[in-house]
């Protein structure tokens, strides 16, 4: 796959479609092409984040840790981009990605997303739109399992 294959893929991502291609050309070529087997995890939850990636094909797992042992929370797939919440707060990773088929990724360096978001305040704008967009639906399911909760103890 070319430098050119790799612009036209990062376009697809919701995150980048605003970006010069000039500017992503470069984001393609300092990203690293990564290929994970069927249950390989990409990263575990609180590792420290290093990158983010796009997922350029294939399917992966979201787990969380609970006192039970891993449960799986969310499921993601091609163009879904992953692993920024570390990156941008600075934390440890919140979760753990698992392939669930082979798949194939971009290696986003922290450091180069970071600058592309300094470049680009579009960018950042689409970043808090996303995490909040996730935080929405994550509010929503919490409310829906207290309510069942109360329903199971009453």
């Amino acid at each position: 796959m070319g430098l050119k294959d790799e612009v036209d893929l990062l376009r697809r991502v919701p995150l980048f479609a605003q970006i010069d291609p000039g500017k992503l050309k470069l984001l393609a070529f300092t990203s690293e092409r990564m290929s994970f087997q069927a249950d390989q995890v990409l990263f575990k939850q609180g590792d420290q984040g290093d990158a983010a990636y796009v997922v350029i094909s294939g399917d992966a797992d979201v787990l969380v840790n609970t006192p039970e042992g891993e449960i799986p929370v969310a499921k993601l797939g091609e163009n879904a981009f992953i692993g920024e919440i570390a990156i941008l707060c600075d934390v440890p990773r919140t979760a753990t990605i698992k392939a669930v088929t082979r798949m194939e990724t971009l290696k986003i360096d922290k450091e180069h997303f970071l600058r592309l978001i300094r470049e680009f305040p579009e960018m950042g704008i689409e970043v808090m739109r996303e995490l909040a967009n996730r935080l929405s639906i994550t509010t929503a399911e919490l409310s829906e399992a207290r309510n069942e909760l109360r329903k199971q103890a009453s």
